[in-house]
């Protein structure tokens, strides 16, 4: 049985954002000044756009009940995929909230500029060199542990698709399917 097409275009949107995210970011690394400041605006509006998404995302589970888990799942197999879902959540939340709160820290609550077209309203935190470097420390160590998971989510994905040949992929996939 598939997910609702809200839940798979929430899915997929957020998957691109994050990816997106990870590679403005590891890319922003080397950059000069001026064009680092560039893509780490660009960085957090992304980031941004992935809390409000996650926000929508977690509404939408709560009133679209999922479909039951494929009875094909071995127990612990079920069990890990309701752990890396939960997390999932955690982390899409986490991730950037600590980066809005670096964000607030670093700027003394600055507004969040998102591509232009508006700004969040930054955090009401002081400006705090050494809070602002706990929250970096802590956005990178939830984006790593985050990106462990994605690993293990795709690996998981894989095995079902092409091992167990279950079909699985087609679950949260577009079009007509299980």
């Amino acid at each position: 049985m598939k997910y609702s097409t809200g839940a798979i275009v929430l899915h997929w949107l957020i998957a691109v954002l994050i990816a997106l995210n990870y590679i403005g970011a590891w890319e922003a690394e080397d950059l000069a000044a001026a064009d680092k400041a560039y893509a780490m605006a660009g960085h957090k509006a992304f980031g941004m756009t992935i809390l409000a998404l996650t926000v929508l995302r977690i509404i939408w589970r709560l009133t679209h009940r999922p479909p039951p888990l494929s009875p094909t799942l071995k127990t612990w197999e079920a069990g890990l995929a309701k752990t890396v879902h939960s997390l999932f959540y955690l982390f899409t939340l986490g991730v950037p909230l600590m980066g809005w709160a670096l964000h607030s820290a670093a700027t003394g609550g600055a507004p969040v500029n998102a591509f232009g077209l508006f700004a969040y309203p930054g955090l009401p935190l002081a400006q705090d060199k050494g809070m602002a470097g706990l929250f970096h420390e802590l956005h990178e160590t939830l984006a790593t542990l985050m990106l462990v998971l994605i690993g293990l989510h795709v690996l998981g994905a894989l095995k079902h698709q092409f091992l167990d040949r279950s079909g699985e992929l087609r679950r949260m996939w577009f079009g007509r399917g299980q």
